[in-house]
This record gives C-alpha cells, structure tokens and sequence, in this order.
C-alpha cells in the first residue's frame, strides 16, 4: 500500500522532503490548487506547516478558507489532517476547521506531558520532552487535548467522521513515527 501526503504550501521545504524520507509520496499542494475547484488529488493525509496564518509567510489562510468545505469533506470520508501553529496573533486563524479552535501566539520552549493513547502523542518522540520549541497554545478548542505544557494544550485531536484531525504548536518537525503512523493511518480520499 502506498502512503500519499498533500503538503500544502507554496513551495516544497524540508518538511515535505522529510515525509518523503519516511516513504510517503509527498505532493506540494499550492494556494492556488488547494482553493481551484478543478483540482483532484487522491492523499491518506494533508500536512498545513507553520507559519499558514501569517501573511509575512504565506498566502495560504484565504485559501484554506475558500477551501473549508473540500477539507472538511476530505477529513469526513477517512483522510487525515495535520494542522501545525498559525504563527500569528489573530486567534480566529483556525475558523477554516470544522470544529471550533481559538490560538494564542507565544513562541518560547515548553515541557509538554502527552495525555492518553493518541498516535498525536508520538509527535515528538526524537526531542526532549522538557524543551519543546512551540509557537503558541489553544486557550479554547473542541476535542480531545493530548498535549500540554501544564497550563495550556499545545496539541489537540480532533475524530471528524472517518478522518482525525491533528492541531499542534509544536514548532518542530514531528518525529518519522508519527508521520509515518499518522500519514498512513487515514484512508486515501480524493481531495
């Protein structure tokens, strides 16, 4: 079976090259063609990096507004979603989901302690728990926490329909397990 990631941004990064190195087709999934009604793309997972809400960084928050309804589909029929920081101070930089998440910018390490038997809880497997690079947190969600630095959750999941939906502030890449368990793990759904 052939894992397919959709990575959505304007241009490949290392992010994308790391889902490759874990045997994972990886396809650049651009602004453009993740808000054109025409495009059709067949991926088990679509990866949102840091920085999508920020201007200074993408152009990538209208569309995944314009696209809302495609992504909420595509979680719904079994695919998955992993949704990383905004970093940005708006809080509504994730009313795109299907589901209700407020985020507050703060860019500092953290200690997390993971919660419960999520595959989210792996995220971080090749750092050390104590010091934890995140850009924020999520001072109020729907969902399940499974990641927090005491004070506040800086991962969450969310089931929606078929589909789990990954949101996290953790500002590093996440470990070849879990993108490889995660990526995997959603059906393949036609975008």
């Amino acid at each position: 079976m052939s894992c397919r990631a959709g990575f959505v941004w304007d241009s490949p990064q290392h992010f994308s090259r790391l889902i490759e190195d874990c045997g994972i087709v990886c396809e650049i999934v651009t602004p453009q063609m993740l808000a054109a009604p025409f495009f059709r793309g067949s991926f088990n997972c679509l990866v949102i990096p840091t920085g999508f809400g920020n201007a200074r960084y993408s152009n990538l928050l209208p569309a995944l507004r314009a696209s809302s309804p495609r992504i909420e589909r595509f979680v719904e029929q079994g695919g998955n979603l992993l949704v990383y920081g905004a970093a940005d101070t708006r809080p509504d930089a994730y009313d795109w989901l299907p589901f209700r998440v407020t985020y507050r910018h703060d860019c500092h390490p953290r200690s997390i302690s993971f919660l419960g038997d999520s595959v989210a809880r792996c995220i971080a497997d090749e750092y050390d728990p104590a010091h934890i690079e995140c850009d924020g947190s999520f001072p109020e969600y729907e969902g399940t926490c499974v990641g927090t630095d005491g004070s506040a959750p800086v991962i969450l999941e969310h089931r929606y329909g078929k589909g789990t939906i990954v949101v996290t502030s953790v500002h590093e890449f996440p470990s070849r397990n879990f993108v490889k368990q995660f990526c995997c793990k959603g059906a393949t759904t036609t975008f």
